[in-house]
């Protein structure tokens, strides 16, 4: 769900540590609907006053990726979570800060109080929610396989035989795939985590392992980039995505939700969505 990356090398290069606010001067800012300025939100704080910090791994199209220019509003990023994160900062009267990271310590992050939010086309689960506290879904997450064009796995059965499945460190993707074959897993044996999707497909191009396990915006994005590689028609898992604060900040979990639930019920979200999504590809 994030724009079309032309290059997976320009994917890697991108990654590193960046820290980026919001410069009204710097680039075309869109209109905020009334309906989200006008609403009526419960008193909350956040680590620092007047900025509503967000942290991600933006090396996830079409969620999130650093932008090649000053990206949407000027955040020097772009994707369907920075945009939905622009806007409730917007409704909740604060500057947007982005913390680009890899995704286990943008997890970290919030639950170190370093970050007020984290979005990166994130899935709950049990076990982050006993140390995270999650918002109203907004999307949906389809984890998908990709496979080299002529390889032997034809069906996400067949990832029983692979010899070594990539999938990127501290996704719901590494943590199923690194489960035990009783619990539906493939074992820690055959997984092997990378610090982002594009990393993890490089391995794949290079023949060192047999298959990626990722959501399948980023899997679209990657299969168009490489010739030679396909997603298997059969769905790995289906999820929901939604952003998380610390444990128990309910004051700031529920000004979130409230402006949330009214970008979904307007069409906000969907519309956003759309920019960087296709109906087909959505289904």
């Amino acid at each position: 769900m994030k724009k079309i990356i032309a290059m997976l090398l320009a994917l890697v290069m991108a990654l590193s540590l960046t820290a980026v606010a919001f410069a009204a001067e710097e680039a075309e800012v869109p209109e905020v609907p009334e309906y989200l300025t006008s609403l009526e939100l419960p008193e909350f704080t956040t680590i620092e006053e007047g900025k509503l910090i967000m942290s991600t791994n933006a090396s996830f199209p079409p969620y999130e990726m650093v932008a090649d220019g000053e990206g949407f509003a000027g955040t020097g990023f772009e994707g369907i979570d920075v945009e939905i994160a622009w806007y409730l900062a917007q409704a909740t009267g604060l500057e947007l800060v982005i913390d680009d990271m890899e995704f286990p310590s943008a997890l970290i992050a919030v639950q170190d109080n370093k970050s007020d939010m984290m979005l990166a086309g994130l899935t709950y689960n049990e076990e982050r929610d006993e140390v995270m506290d999650f918002s109203t879904p907004y999307a949906n997450g389809v984890q998908v396989v990709i496979v080299p064009e002529d390889s032997d796995i034809a069906t996400v059965d067949d990832l029983a035989n692979a010899e070594m499945i990539g999938t990127q460190s501290g996704t719901t993707g590494y943590i199923y795939c690194s489960d035990t074959p009783e619990n539906g897993g493939f074992g820690e044996d055959h997984v092997t985590a990378y610090d982002n999707g594009a990393t993890a497909v490089q391995a794949l191009l290079n023949g060192q392992i047999d298959a990626v396990v990722i959501d399948n915006g980023p899997a679209q994005e990657y299969v168009a980039a490489n010739p030679g590689l396909k997603i298997l028609d059969t769905e790995f898992t289906n999820e929901d995505y939604c952003l998380a604060v610390d444990q128990d900040n309910t004051a700031l979990l529920d000004a979130l939700n409230t402006v949330l639930e009214t970008m979904i019920d307007e069409g906000l979200v969907e519309e956003i969505v759309s920019h960087y999504v296709s109906a087909d590809e959505a289904e």
